[in-house]
């Protein structure tokens, strides 16, 4: 046997040390080359580390949530190294035969005896066991770090875990726990849980307790009438034919990057220690969406540059690379403005937090058909509540309401969306 020591590569440029945010495997699990070792988190990107060879784990790094610089050791295999392999080679068929039929008359032939004393059969004896297959059907369950860890946290086997969608979710976990009696505590109600802060969440932590302790925050709010723009959405879908459906939010960022060249203090990011505000003349929008290991922010960049379209297909694109993980550092960063979208479960007004250095956030509400007051006639309009939070350092109310004023007027009136 020997031992091979797998070192952090670096997996992003000019970082120092990555968090683990999940082990896949534990010291005494024999695994196949290229299996999931672990989870490894930079900024907001995690990385899956696959095995670089097939052996026993005899060590490993650190405990989930400690910070492995690049470059060191992050796990230790054994494998079946030259010395193993050796006696293998050397023991002719005859000669293996030999002390098989020696064993139960071993008095005629001392010589096979001492060749069994030897290490040389050991391994002949272990290598039938089929242990490295058995997580073969434990590797295509699918997965977030963040319900690894729960179902570890909690006893749970993921393989008994029935899910209706691609990977495991949370949601699935409480349905388990709900239904399956051997989870159930006595009396009906779940047991205690000790989650341990770790990766992306505590990254959100951290900067969510940073934005509230330096920025005051204030929010406001006003109703939208969508109901032509509802409408405009259904002609382009129905001209659109059978591809992917429009929604709201690329009609509402076009009306956003339209409005915002007459409030530059809107699209801006402030360096508080520098006390330097910088006015970004390009819309670079974050789109806050929710994964299974918490809240994360892919950004379209040049968003001002894009059609209806384009930002329907970038939408898309960023929100299934954030929730499977597959977003890429620079799709994670550089925002200037962002907008969170909780789609149907928009209830009727929210005070969303600043994404710092950021001065802005707005969060669209949902749409809801309600009686409303016309030239003196009561008739049903679709209205949407539309919530803006900003940094009283750099932003006044005055120019948050007229901002929130002009997006209105845009979405109000769609025609005015295509007009340059």
């Amino acid at each position: 046997m020997s031992r091979y020591s797998f070192k952090l590569p670096d997996i992003g440029e000019g970082i120092a040390e990555a968090e683990i945010v999940a082990w896949h495997v534990k010291i005494g699990d024999m695994i196949a080359e290229d299996d999931p070792l672990c989870d490894m988190m930079t900024d907001k990107a995690t990385v899956e580390m696959t095995a670089p060879v097939a052996g026993k784990i005899v060590e490993v790094a650190g405990e989930v949530g400690d910070q492995i610089a690049i470059g060191s050791v992050l796990a230790v295999f054994e494998t079946e190294g030259e010395a193993a392999a050796e006696p293998m080679v050397q023991v002719a068929p005859n000669e293996a035969a030999e002390v098989v039929k020696s064993d139960p008359v071993p008095e005629p032939q001392p010589a096979p005896l001492a060749k069994a004393s030897t290490p040389a059969p050991a391994p002949k004896v272990e290598i039938p066991a089929p242990e490295p297959a058995a997580p073969a059907e434990h590797r295509r369950i699918l997965a977030s770090p963040a319900v690894r860890e729960r179902a570890k946290n909690l006893g749970i086997d993921l393989a008994q875990v029935k899910t209706e969608g691609d990977r495991i979710r949370h949601s699935d976990l409480d349905a388990f726990l709900t239904y399956n009696q051997g989870y159930r505590a006595t009396g009906g109600a779940r047991p205690d849980e000790q989650i341990k802060v770790v990766g992306l969440r505590r990254r959100i932590a951290e900067n969510m307790q940073a934005s509230k302790r330096h920025i005051p925050h204030f929010t406001y709010v006003e109703e939208y009438d969508v109901t032509k723009l509802e409408a405009l959405r259904a002609d382009l879908n129905e001209a659109r034919g059978s591809k992917d459906r429009l929604t709201i939010l690329p009609l509402l960022i076009v009306a956003l990057c339209k409005a915002l060249p007459k409030f530059p203090m809107i699209n801006a990011r402030y360096d508080d220690e520098a006390n330097v505000i910088t006015r970004s003349g390009t819309v670079h929008l974050g789109i806050a969406a929710q994964t299974d290991a918490g809240l994360m922010v892919p950004v379209i960049h040049n968003a001002q540059a894009k059609n209806v379209w384009q930002l329907a297909e970038e939408v898309k694109r960023l929100a299934e690379a954030a929730r499977t993980g597959k977003a890429k550092s620079e799709e994670l960063s550089g925002s200037t403005l962002t907008l969170s979208s909780l789609g149907p479960l928009g209830g009727i007004a929210a005070t969303p937090v600043i994404n710092r250095p950021e001065v802005a956030i707005l969060c669209p509400n949902k749409v809801v058909e309600r009686p409303v007051v016309k030239d003196g006639q009561i008739v049903i309009a679709k209205m949407m509540n539309m919530s803006i939070s900003c940094d009283h350092r750099v932003v006044d109310g005055h120019d948050a309401a007229s901002f929130v004023q002009a997006v209105k007027k845009l979405v109000e009136t769609p025609a005015l969306l295509f007009v340059d």
